[in-house]
C-alpha cells in the first residue's frame, strides 16, 4: 500500500478534513497575507514620507507655509472616493490620512525652523 492509500478519504480531501485543522490552516493563510500586506504598507509609507520630506525642504527653501489646506481637503476627498471603491470605511480612510497629514506638517515645520 502506498502512503496515499493509507490515508483516509477525509484526510486526502481538505474540504472534509477536521474543521478545527482546516480553520487553523485558513487562519495561517490569512495571517501570512496580513503580514505581507503590513510589510507593503510600511515600505509604501516609507516611500511616501521620502517624498513629503522633499516637499517640506522645498517649502522651507522657498518660504512656503508647511500646510496647504486646499491640497489637504482635496486629498481627503480623493481618499474617501478611493476607500469607497476599495470597500474600506471612508471614515477610517479620513482618520488615517489626517494622521499622515499631521505627521507631514510636523516634519515640514521642523524644516522651516
Amino acid at each position: 500500500m502506498t502512503d496515499n492509500q493509507n490515508l483516509r478519504s477525509e484526510d486526502r480531501n481538505p474540504e472534509t478534513s477536521d474543521p478545527v485543522a482546516r480553520a487553523a490552516d485558513l487562519l495561517k493563510e490569512h495571517r501570512h497575507s496580513i503580514d505581507r500586506l503590513d510589510a507593503i504598507l510600511v515600505y509604501t509609507l516609507g516611500e511616501r514620507f521620502k517624498h513629503t520630506q522633499a516637499v517640506g525642504k522645498l517649502k522651507a527653501l522657498h518660504d512656503l507655509p508647511p500646510s496647504d489646506p486646499n491640497r489637504e481637503a482635496a486629498q481627503i476627498a480623493r481618499l474617501e472616493d478611493l476607500s469607497k471603491q476599495a470597500n474600506l470605511d471612508p471614515e477610517f480612510a479620513r482618520k488615517f490620512l489626517n494622521f499622515i497629514i499631521a505627521e507631514v506638517i510636523r516634519h515640514h515645520k521642523k524644516y522651516k525652523s
